[in-house]
This record gives C-alpha cells, structure tokens and sequence, in this order.
C-alpha cells in the first residue's frame, strides 16, 4: 500500500501509478532493453496502417457514431462468425470502446451496484482492481497456481456468495500466458448459469496462441446470453496505441455498458476504427503468421531465461512468460525487478502487483517476448550474467 494520496478518493486510495509506466520510466532512464510492458516494437500490416492514413485523408476525423463505425461494428461481426460461428447483430450487439481497458472499466461501472462482488483469477491484470474499486464493487480472487497456472474448482466455488454479480476472466491470460482450458471454461459456465451470474470476458489475446485452442465461453451452452465478450485490435495489429476495442453481448447487456460508457470517452479513434476494420478481415495466413512469429520468440526467450537460471513457466499464448526468481538465490520479484537494470540492463515486471496474495506472488516476474528477435536476443545474451 502507498502512502495516502491528498484528495484521492478511498476507492482509489493505494492504486498509485501502474507499474508498466514505472518500469518502462526505468527502462528509458537506464537505456535498458524493455521486456516489462506488452507493445510491440515494430508496426503491424502496412494494409492496416494505409487504411488509417487513407481514413485520416478521407475525413473520417470527427466524432464517430457513439456505438462505433459501421464498417468497423460489421467487420467484428464477420470476424466472430468467422473464427467462433457467434452471431451477433451489428447494430445491436456490438459497442466500440477506446480499447478493452474502457471496457472493461464501462462493464463494471454498469453492471456492479456498490457492495456486489466480482470474483477474478489472480494474478490478475491490474486494472481489473482499480475497475473494481471505481465501482464500488468488492474484489474475490481465485488463485492460479504454477507450474500450469490452473485453480481449485472449490476454490472457484467458495469465492462465489449470495453478494456475486459476476466474474471477470481473462483467456489467453495476462501475466501468466495460460490459456483457460474448455473443460475450465465449463465449470466457470456452470457456476455462472446455475448462480445467474454474468461473465466479462477479456479475450485481447485471442489469436496469440501457440499450444492450446482459445474457447471464447459464450460459445458455451446458455453463455452467450449472459456473457460480455471484449477484445480489441491492439494485440493483434500491433497498433496498441489507436486504442480500438469492443464489446459483444446480447442488446440489453450492450445498452448498460454503452450506458457507462459514453460518459467516459463518449467515442474516440475514428480513423483507426475504419483501419482496424480493415484488419480484420485480413486472410487466414496473417493470423497464422503472428502465432507462428511469436511462437518462434517464446522458445527463444524461454530457453534464454533458462539457461539464465529461471524456473521459466512455458505459455500457451499472449506476450508473456512468467518465471520464479528463487532459483538464483532471490525471493522478493519487486526488489530484483527493479535491481535488474542495473545488473544486466534489462527490465521485467514483478508479478506480485497482479495478485491480493502478496506471499504467493512475490518470486514471480514476467517478461515480454513481443519485441524484434534481435533485441530479445540480445536481451537474453544480458540475462546470462545471472546464472548461478
């Protein structure tokens, strides 16, 4: 917990700034190679990128339609029939957000009355705790525990109360790289239909994977109806700046979040919207090519963390490799993180800021592998200095 902060209100009292822009600030302050934060370091398709020039030049430059473009709303409904066989109406069904971090957030803050819980996986992606707080929701966690990453269904079962309004899953999964496996995905679906609960489900990473099958859950019997499914451009595109995501959900749960939503950015990214539309209608070989790409990044970067002395975590998907420190003789993954610039000129992430459990979560750290095979060999090279 930090100090407490003038002014802040007590829900947000103890956030402070997130620990991607403080790692990143060390990164740029020491001239180190930035294997914390998950952005790419070259652009994605030059298809994409010509597309929100030529949107730009065409004068799509002023506020867009509140729910999104309609190309853009269509194209994410031509892409979940394509990959998911999920119908969704364009007009009705889809909300376009400044990224899924809004909507997320916009999910929350009109779904949850103050006081309803939100049970989650941690380690959790950071904001989700910060939406919950603005909320005024409580926060409930169940615990992924390594080698697998894989939780306790009691667990799941015991986080659940009669004060449960919905659960936030996040597959392929930030920080950890698990991918939820159906048969997870199941017993997550059938607490939520036999408790009337609704599930947020943040799937940025659904095509970054490399040894699993991403399941969106509203492909589940009686979960489409009460799922919230997000995602977003970014990952996939390699243009995590345009800030271009979505909801997907049947029209009365779109009309609350849109609700919440328009009071935060009201619209935002118009040119990119029509670019990212573009995107996603781009052939099965792009996406084939960014899992295979990244795949080949993983093994190197997981092979180079091992032979550094990590236990290293293999993923199944997303940027992320997750590692424990205490191997070479460490314990506490905030002190070495923020150590490791100056020992070998590289920085990483503590994961121990994404869990409640700040025990369980302290040997943790994460790495990005989402960078040019140069540097993440270059990266790798540095790290070696560590091995016992």
């Amino acid at each position: 917990m930090t100090d407490r902060v003038p002014f802040l209100s007590s829900r947000l009292q103890g956030f402070g700034t997130t620990i991607f822009a403080d790692m990143s600030a060390l990164a740029e302050r020491t001239g180190s190679i930035n294997l914390g934060q998950g952005f790419p370091d070259t652009d994605g398709p030059d298809e994409v990128l010509e597309a929100a020039i030529a949107a730009i030049r065409a004068g799509h430059n002023q506020y867009p339609p509140g729910i999104g473009v309609p190309a853009l709303r269509h194209a994410i409904a031509a892409h979940q029939r394509r990959f998911y066989d999920l119908a969704y109406d364009a007009d009705t069904e889809i909300l376009v957000t400044a990224g899924a971090t809004e909507a997320i957030a916009a999910s929350l803050l009109a779904l949850c009355e103050t006081g309803d819980e939100v049970v989650t996986f941690e380690p959790y992606y950071d904001s989700y705790a910060a939406s919950i707080a603005m909320a005024g929701a409580v926060r409930r966690v169940v615990q992924l525990r390594p080698p697998d990453y894989a939780f306790d269904p009691d667990d799941l079962v015991a986080a659940i109360t009669p004060r449960t309004r919905l659960i936030l899953l996040n597959s392929p999964h930030n920080p950890t790289g698990k991918v939820f496996t159906r048969a997870e995905l199941e017993q997550i679906a059938t607490l939520a239909r036999d408790h009337d609960l609704i599930v947020v489900t943040d799937e940025v990473y659904e095509h970054l994977v490399f040894d699993a099958t991403h399941v969106p859950i509203a492909t589940l019997p009686g979960m489409r109806e009460r799922t919230v499914a997000i995602s977003s451009g970014g990952k996939t595109f390699s243009f995590t700046g345009w800030k271009v995501g979505w909801v997907c959900a049947v029209p009365a749960l779109v009309t609350a979040v849109r609700t919440a939503k328009q009071f935060l950015t009201y619209v935002s990214s118009g040119p990119f919207q029509h670019a990212i539309a573009v995107g996603l209608a781009l052939p099965d070989e792009y996406y084939r090519r960014i899992a295979s790409d990244l795949r080949v990044k993983r093994d190197v970067v997981v092979t180079g963390l091992r032979d550094a002395g990590f236990d290293v975590f293999e993923p199944s998907g997303t940027f992320f490799v997750a590692t424990d420190i205490r191997r070479l003789g460490e314990t506490d993954g905030l002190a070495f993180c923020r150590s490791l610039p100056d020992r070998c000129g590289v920085v990483a992430i503590p994961n121990v800021v994404f869990y409640d459990d700040v025990e369980s979560g302290a040997p943790f750290i994460r790495f990005t592998f989402c960078k040019r095979l140069e540097v993440l060999e270059e990266a790798m090279t540095r790290l070696k200095v560590l091995a016992p």
